[in-house]
């Protein structure tokens, strides 16, 4: 199935260069979200429960997150769920891979409908319904908002930064004409650089890892932080305007233009990937909420071990130059 690891890594080259087209008159004319675009806040009365474990860390932190969803429009399925966490006074981001077969209960259907419990299953073509079945699974973590993309659209975004160099680990071949839209893989193996239809291509593919769903999810994150690279070694105006024109996001310009000031010395090195914990795998992917809430308390907890490290750094060079810590 479709697989876009790398949308996050899109939306930050939107966020970061957003600044550059505003000083120009392209920028006029974008819009990632288009009139009909659902809003978060205004179909999602979201409040982080008093009961919530993380209540003062989700009500106080200086974060936005951001829910990146890979559609497959035929389907009416979201292949790739991820959410961005940025943590805008440190500079960093943490993004959680959610796989697509976890487990989520949805009222009004029989228990041997088994695919519809899956939580890619969520979507049915509004974005909402995953915000809201993402923040259940990760503990009522609030999403602010979110970014979807479809297949035509990674294909022309990767085509307008002259593709990402990726080192393929085996011969990637594979059919499945029934897929929709119909499916066909041949990636030699080695380093290359993958143009648009073989990034689809790649990212698509699920046949050949030795640990299924999981270990498409390793290689498709290292497959984000190229694209990162990749992206910013090119015409930023021009990736961004393709970003504009094949994102559907309720991120309006205004929040885009705040965020780019915010973002602004970002780099691969600043982001941090996660995948959801399993726990018990059977028809389903079930999450292990110990290990859930312990990735949380890590995730949340960065500012605070930053600021301890910068505490420390200046103690320890009072009266002399020392150099900022690494964030």
């Amino acid at each position: 199935m479709f697989i876009k690891t790398f949308l996050m890594t899109f939306l930050l080259v939107l966020v970061i260069v957003t600044p550059v087209l505003a000083t120009g008159t392209i920028i006029g004319g974008l819009n990632p979200g288009g009139r009909d675009a659902p809003v978060l806040e205004d179909e999602w009365d979201f409040l982080v429960s008093p009961d919530n474990p993380f209540f003062d860390a989700f009500t106080y932190s200086k974060r936005v997150n951001i829910l990146a969803l890979g559609v497959n429009e035929n389907e009416g399925l979201t292949d790739t769920i991820m959410l961005a966490s940025f943590d805008i006074e440190n500079k960093h981001v943490d993004l959680i891979w959610v796989p697509r077969d976890t487990y989520y209960y949805r009222e009004g259907y029989k228990s041997s409908d088994l695919a519809q419990f899956k939580i890619n299953a969520a979507y049915r073509k509004n974005p909402v319904n995953s915000a809201k079945a993402v923040s259940e699974i990760l503990m009522g973590i609030p999403i602010d908002y979110y970014a979807v993309l479809s297949y035509d659209g990674v294909a022309r975004i990767v085509d307008s930064m002259h593709g990402v160099p990726m080192d393929i680990p085996f011969h990637m071949v594979y059919d499945d004409p029934l897929d929709k839209p119909p499916l066909h893989v041949d990636i030699p193996k080695g380093e290359q650089v993958l143009d648009g239809n073989h990034a689809v291509q790649f990212l698509r593919y699920r046949a050949g890892y030795k640990d299924a769903d999981l270990g498409r999810i390793k290689a498709q994150q290292q497959f984000m932080k190229n694209a990162f690279k990749q992206c910013l070694s090119f015409e930023l105006p021009n990736i961004a305007t393709t970003v504009f024109n094949n994102v559907t996001s309720d991120i309006n310009i205004r929040t885009a233009l705040y965020l780019a000031s915010k973002a602004m010395g970002i780099s691969s090195e600043d982001i941090t990937t996660y995948m959801m914990p399993v726990g018990k795998v059977d028809h389903y992917v079930h999450p292990d909420m110990e290990k859930v809430a312990e990735m949380l308390e890590e995730i949340y907890s960065y500012g605070q071990a930053a600021e301890g490290e910068a505490e420390s750094e200046a103690g320890a060079g009072e009266g002399e130059d020392s150099e900022a810590p690494r964030i």
